[in-house]
């Protein structure tokens, strides 16, 4: 089958005979593939030592050749589940392959992971970003590692990125995901230097392709798809496959622009070791077997272009090298389950020096900007949170050139809430931009951005429109303890939380504990604009995912105002502020409910205690529990919902570790679980206020 698009067969293709990949080493890989897989489902899955597995025969053949084209160092390839006949290919360790099944120590991640979710650091050569167990997930971090090849280029003048391609590997139940069409949006609408690789083997599990677009076949419904070059072929041909694969990777890489590469291949297995495929029919069966590419290949090299005598000797060398690799394998001890907590953050080693990732964010390129705490020095003039936040940004955009803060509406209009106006203007649009309204592809992006040694600083403009995004912020969460420290995607996330004059359930939603509650994340939300400035810095300049919540009420809040404190202000997370001092009770709150803590316990008469934590994950455990012990009282006012608040939390620690402190029973005051109501008369209602926490903070001194 002949390419869709004109363009990609013009004369600056090179002949066929310059595209020839090496035969040798292509029957060898896919030897070793086989082998690999014919052992899983034959010895060890019925033993039971293998608990996931998914064979790759019918895929292989394909993925080897795509991955000997990826010769790049800057290269990176996003992959799903059945895709180790490519890790083998970009030079995976064999007895690693075999072990991450096995849930050996080392590997891709130490036994914490499904063995075929794969990842694979640089160093030099092509970067395997790592994968997640959803469908259609490593679609956008690869649209963000090719949007990273661009700014390495153009903005920062690396020109050893110059050809580097970024690719993105999908079987074709994947084209009906939302985080396929977000990427191929960003592909196109921003010329990226990205391949599309759909493995199109008809099924996905058992549900036939003609249900995840129409006609089954996903090339042919993007032919009218603006700037998108498309290739077509089949898969378990040698000569068509590699033809097909080293003109769409050539594409890429000349012309700087994306491409679609759909291979038909048949799938030799079921779905995983576990399905049977008795949804196929015996015709279908056979007709996949026929069109073996193991056969295929067989036929088209012996005995024209290899000796069957050489054939043999490769497929026993490979079986052999599998078979020793496995043996080793079966060796390594299994992963220590003392060690099972660790790297869900950045950590010290017993000398104390940080174990930083191998790969992902500033720190392991050296280019990270470390943060000082110290006392503000603060201006005579006190500015609002909103003019707190975008100066902040301005800041650290002028120190940081790896710093990119993008959103819907964050570039002309400088965002709805207006933290980034003028940014754009300043600092350009490579730097400070609009995305497509996407909230998967905002986040997916930034941790392809991320992986690519960057710093992206994305908004979300309202909490509840994060929702689309939450396979991404939870992919990116837990990378870090998922690959056992090899990767981790540092970001920092702003994102517009709560009521401002009035409420509704889609716009003011705080509902930060779900985040708290989610790995990996560091959670902020400042409750004034000095804290907004030292709280922002210091997760800017930090090795961690970071969600730092911005409460509308608190934007242009006149309590909220403070002086700016400096451009080298920062504040350590897991510090809670005392809003005042007291020996009568302690009321624990963070965000808008800190300005209506501090005014009802003023009208109450009752000698009160305020800590704003100010930062969720971490939380300032040991202040809560000291002043606890000193009041003997806790109020906890938040204006997320009651049940499963965060204010369940800090309740069960003062009941573990303070009970008998207390002289009365640990309160929360919260939302009722209900979304945000619009009307100003149900907000009123609904919201703690002033006049219900004055209420609370006597009833509680009375016990």
């Amino acid at each position: 089958m002949a390419p869709l698009a004109s363009s990609a067969t013009d004369s600056t293709h090179p002949t066929w005979l310059e595209m020839q990949p090496d035969w040798q080493q292509v029957t060898r890989l896919l030897q070793q593939s086989r082998a690999l897989d014919d052992i899983e489902e034959k010895r060890l899955l019925p033993a039971r030592q293998v608990m996931y597995q998914f064979s790759a025969r019918g895929h292989d053949l394909a993925q080897i050749l795509l991955g000997l084209q990826l010769t790049d160092p800057h290269d990176a390839v996003s992959v799903y589940y059945r895709s180790r006949p490519l890790m083998l290919a970009v030079g995976a360790d064999l007895e690693d392959a075999a072990a991450a099944p096995l849930a050996r120590c080392g590997g891709f991640s130490d036994g914490r992971d499904i063995g075929v979710v794969f990842n694979r650091p640089g160093r030099g050569a092509v970067t395997v970003l790592p994968a997640c167990g959803g469908v259609g997930a490593q679609y956008t971090p690869a649209a963000g590692w090719a949007q990273a090849i661009g700014y390495h280029v153009d903005t920062l003048g690396q020109t050893d990125y110059a050809r580097s391609i970024a690719v993105a590997l999908g079987g074709d139940a994947s084209v009906a995901t939302g985080g396929f069409w977000s990427a191929l949006t960003l592909a196109t609408t921003l010329r990226l230097p990205m391949l599309f690789y759909i493995e199109d083997n008809g099924f996905g599990i058992s549900v036939r392709s003609q249900l995840q677009t129409p006609g089954g076949n996903i090339a042919a419904n993007l032919r009218a798809f603006s700037g998108l070059a498309l290739y077509e072929g089949d898969g378990a041909d040698p000569l068509e496959a590699a033809e097909r694969v080293a003109a769409a990777v050539r594409f890429v890489r000349e012309r700087r622009r994306p491409a679609l590469l759909r291979l038909t291949v048949p799938r030799l297995c079921g779905h995983s070791g576990q399905d049977t495929q008795t949804y196929k029919s015996a015709e279908t069966l056979a007709r996949e077997r026929s069109n073996d590419p193991l056969q295929r290949l067989y036929h088209y090299l012996v005995p024209r272009r290899m000796r069957v005598d050489l054939w043999r000797q490769i497929e026993r060398e490979a079986l052999q090298a599998v078979e020793t690799a496995l043996a080793r394998a079966l060796a390594r001890a299994p992963p220590d389950p003392q060690r099972v907590t660790r790297y869900v953050f950045t950590e010290r080693d017993a000398s104390g020096r940080l174990e930083l990732q191998a790969q992902g964010g500033l720190a392991p390129l050296g280019a990270a900007i470390p943060a000082s705490y110290g006392d503000p020095v603060p201006e005579p003039a006190r500015i609002n949170m909103l003019t707190a936040i975008r100066r902040t940004l301005e800041v650290e955009l002028a120190l940081n050139p790896r710093m990119l803060v993008f959103g819907e509406d964050v570039g002309p209009k400088g965002g709805v809430h207006g933290a980034t106006l003028g940014l754009q203007t300043k600092y350009g649009a490579a730097r400070v931009f609009d995305t497509s309204l996407s909230e998967e592809g905002i986040v997916g992006r930034a941790v392809g951005l991320a992986l690519a040694g960057l710093l992206p600083v994305p908004e979300i403009q309202f909490r509840k429109y994060a929702d689309p995004a939450t396979e991404q912020l939870n992919d990116c969460g837990t990378m870090r303890w998922r690959t056992a420290n090899r990767f981790a995607a540092p970001m920092v996330v702003r994102m517009p939380v709560g009521f401002f004059k009035c409420g509704d359930p889609w716009h003011s939603q705080t509902n930060e504990v779900a985040w708290v509650h989610a790995i990996g994340w560091r959670v902020a939300m400042p409750s004034n604009a000095e804290d907004a400035v030292g709280l922002l810095r210091t997760a800017l300049r930090g090795n961690e995912p970071t969600l730092f919540f911005e409460h509308r009420s608190l934007l242009d809040d006149a309590w909220a105002r403070r002086p700016y404190p400096g451009d080298a202000y920062a504040l350590p997370f897991g510090a809670a502020r005392r809003i005042c001092a007291g020996s009568e009770m302690t009321i624990v709150t963070w965000g808008a409910m800190v300005e209506r803590c501090e005014r009802a316990a003023a009208a109450s008469g009752v000698h009160t205690e305020i800590l704003d934590l100010r930062t969720l994950s971490p939380w300032d455990r040991a202040a809560v529990l000291a002043s606890v012990r000193r009041t003997r009282r806790c109020l906890i006012v938040h204006e997320d919902t009651l049940s499963a608040g965060f204010g369940a939390e800090i309740a069960a620690t003062l009941a573990q570790d303070a009970f008998f402190s207390l002289d009365a029973p640990v309160e929360r005051l919260a939302m009722p679980d209900i979304p945000s109501p619009h009307s100003p008369e149900l907000l009123a209602a609904t919201v703690p206020d002033v006049e219900s926490i004055t209420r609370a903070i006597r009833a509680l001194a009375s016990v």
